[in-house]
């Protein structure tokens, strides 16, 4: 969600905080804001609402000069996305930058409103920066201010803050959201992920839960949660791994769909050795009894899509949970089941959560994320990367895809460690999972025919989606994306519930998209679609060869995808599903990278 960079340089530090804001524009931004130290020890800030062109052009009016600083992208949770609730928040000789939510934020406004002190916005981010200026009014360092109200605050934060007169000093924390501290030469750097620190160093510390952090250009002192010293361990990271630029394409997005055959291989070739899954130890599913699968969004959507796989295969029993819900409905879980937690951050509030949750009630606990450093990455028992690098789009294509293609394998051997498939039925399986590159490839020269579909599509005011067995899920994951990205009212269904209710809504304006390969279940799809043509519904079909000429010419449109890829067809039909949403946003003419109120990493609940 919100962004945080923080810099003591040797330079102005103004333009490379806008510039590593913008770095970090992907998480989700409404308005955005710079505070800097000069060399006077004077403090001062700029904040502007909209895009960070914005907080640019004020610069060039109203420039901010010294060596010192820390900038901010907000994405709106407490009060409206307004010039007086953009950070940095400021109180005297302080200001603060938050990415969280401070729970009682609301108790602690009401004790400084009742000493006489005025809050000036509408967020719980300046109860944090009025805390702070209070007790140093009241003779507290700087340091022992911070650390002072970090005692008082509850919730979930990652804060950085910056003071008068203090040209070399930066106070920085983290509970439950992410921070890194990067080390340079003679410089300190602070940000919300590597991305944003990826131009100043290759040096990173990632804070522990709890960590607070004292910064000077010759290091930085760490503390943990009970105010003790500790060493947090430096590592390296790959520069041109976080290497963030469009590559020709129009929009992040459409080069993320365009990477998906070439990143699923990557998957295939670190997780598959010949007609073997090369897998970290511990990860034998004999004696699981269940699996109890989490994420929130779209990795919601491919564990509801592994679940099929794990049943099919394995025949191992799984849960799916919208991570959300999970804690509180307060789920039974034996000594004997596994907790998957499914995030492209790593670092998803709600999924972490339930992690925790689960912890000390199952045998083991396992991550799939893209970052490798991540919070649910080192909080687990097991963490397996996805590999998708990085995902700048805030709607999911390629981190999707490969999370798929991830729990396709672990299918796979839950379904070979429990006698289920022998080692030629895995070796034919592995074959149709090494087929989907190729699939892949040959699905993206769809773009051109979904461009053109999207001029019907983008008229629509509802889009129905439906699909049967481990292709509902993926329809669920169609209407969401045309949800995010065009702001079209979209719905996936099961597609034998459509006469359980939806098929209310079948007329000739609303579009319907069906999701059926010619399989087992293509001739129940196929009585659906009867009962939406024979409504004046306008079915566009998304099959193969097979299945459009057996569907005759009763569909509005249709969509031919390659056929093969076996079971883990819904990774290969997942391609189309975005395209569809990519250009009826385009169509529309909405903002495809990043969407209205939409964050890509949510870090708070």
């Amino acid at each position: 969600m919100c962004g945080i960079i923080g810099i003591l340089g040797k330079h102005e530090v103004s333009p490379q905080l806008v510039d590593a804001l913008r770095r970090l524009e992907y998480r989700g931004y409404d308005s955005a804001g710079v505070a800097t130290v000069d060399a006077g020890g004077r403090l001062d800030r700029r904040r502007a609402v909209g895009k960070l062109i914005n907080l640019s052009d004020r610069l060039v009016h109203e420039p901010l000069r010294g060596h010192a600083g820390i900038g901010h992208t907000r994405w709106a949770t407490h009060g409206a996305a307004t010039e007086a609730n953009a950070h940095p928040h400021r109180h005297g000789p302080v200001a603060v930058v938050h990415n969280g939510i401070i729970e009682n934020f609301r108790e602690l406004r009401d004790e400084l409103i009742a000493a006489g002190i005025q809050p000036q916005s509408q967020t719980d981010t300046e109860t944090v920066a009025l805390m702070t200026g209070r007790h140093m009014e009241q003779g507290l360092s700087p340091v022992e201010a911070a650390r002072a109200t970090l005692a008082r605050l509850r919730g979930a934060f990652a804060l950085a803050f910056l003071f008068q007169g203090e040209t070399d000093l930066m106070v920085v924390a983290r509970k439950g959201s992410p921070l890194a501290i990067g080390h340079g030469a003679g410089e300190m750097f602070v940000g919300s992920d590597a991305v944003a620190l990826a131009p100043f160093t290759d040096r990173i510390t990632y804070l522990e839960d709890g960590d607070h952090a004292v910064l000077t250009r010759a290091g930085a002192q760490v503390f943990d949660g009970d105010g003790s010293p500790v060493a947090r361990r430096e590592t390296r990271i790959d520069v041109g791994a976080t290497a963030i630029d469009k590559g020709g394409y129009r929009h992040f997005m459409a080069k993320e769909i365009a990477e998906q055959p070439v990143v699923i291989g990557d998957v295939l070739n670190h997780y598959v050795k010949g007609d073997r899954i090369v897998l970290p130890d511990g990860l034998d599913f004999a004696g699981v009894d269940r699996i109890a699968l989490v994420g929130c969004g779209t990795a919601h959507l491919a564990g509801h899509v592994a679940r099929y796989w794990f049943e099919q295969l394995a025949g191992l029993p799984c849960d799916i949970d919208v991570a959300s819900e999970f804690r509180y409905r307060e789920p039974p879980l034996s000594a004997q089941s596994w907790f998957v937690a499914i995030s492209q951050s790593g670092e998803t509030a709600d999924t972490l959560a339930a992690l925790h949750y689960a912890r000390d009630h199952v045998a083991r606990t396992v991550g799939l994320v893209n970052v490798g450093t991540s919070a649910i990455a080192r909080d687990s028992d097991i963490a397996l990367p996805t590999l998708a690098g990085i995902e700048v789009s805030v709607a999911s294509s390629k981190a999707f895809t490969c999370q798929l293609t991830v729990l396709a394998i672990l299918a796979l051997k839950a379904a070979h460690d429990r006698g289920r498939i022998g080692d030629a039925d895995l070796a034919r399986h592995l074959a149709d999972l090494r087929r989907i590159p190729g699939l892949m490839q040959q699905a993206l020269d769809l773009s051109d025919d979904c461009r053109v579909l999207s001029e019907w599509l983008s008229q629509a005011q509802d889009v129905l989606y439906l699909g049967r067995g481990a292709l509902f899920p993926v329809a669920l994951e169609g209407a969401l994306k045309l949800k995010e990205l065009s702001y079209i009212h979209a719905e996936g269904y099961a597609s034998g519930e459509l006469k359980h209710g939806p098929i209310a809504l079948i007329d000739r304006d609303v579009p319907v998209i069906v999701l059926a390969p010619h399989d087992a279940l293509f001739e129940k799809t196929v009585s659906n679609m009867q009962e939406v043509m024979a409504r004046h519904g306008q079915i566009l079909l998304l099959s193969d060869r097979a299945g459009i000429a057996a569907a005759g010419d009763g569909p509005h449109a249709t969509l031919c995808l390659p056929e093969g890829g076996g079971i883990f067809q819904p990774i290969l039909y997942a391609i189309p599903m975005q395209y569809l949403a990519y250009h009826s946003a385009v169509a529309r003419g909405t903002d495809v990278d990043q969407p209205r109120n939409l964050a890509k990493s949510v870090t708070v609940e």
